[in-house]
């Protein structure tokens, strides 16, 4: 809705002034604010997506790696079982 006043005024001299007014009513929303507001959430669940899915890769490389760990050393304790008993029967050998 628009609403428009015209106000006029006289000077000292005599002399009319006239002053225009346009109110124009908006409904006290502007248009566009919840697309905006739309549009900023879908860019964070975006980006909190993204850094999710990375850093849930990263947590699995790092979980990858500790097992290779483990399974190097579970080999290393295996050959240090063989060269222990090799060092066992060569020393009973020596004593008989």
């Amino acid at each position: 809705m628009t609403e428009e006043r015209i106000v006029e005024s006289r000077d000292r001299d005599g002399a009319t002034n006239t002053h225009t007014t346009i109110i124009e009513d908006r409904g006290g929303t502007r248009r566009g604010d919840g697309r905006v507001l739309v549009i900023l959430l879908a860019i964070l669940v975006v980006t909190l997506g993204v850094g999710v899915w990375l850093f849930g890769g990263l947590s699995e490389a790092e979980i990858t790696k500790d097992e290779a760990v483990a399974g190097a050393a579970n080999e290393v304790q295996n050959a240090a079982g063989a060269v222990e008993e090799v060092a066992r029967e060569a020393s009973e050998a020596i004593a008989d």
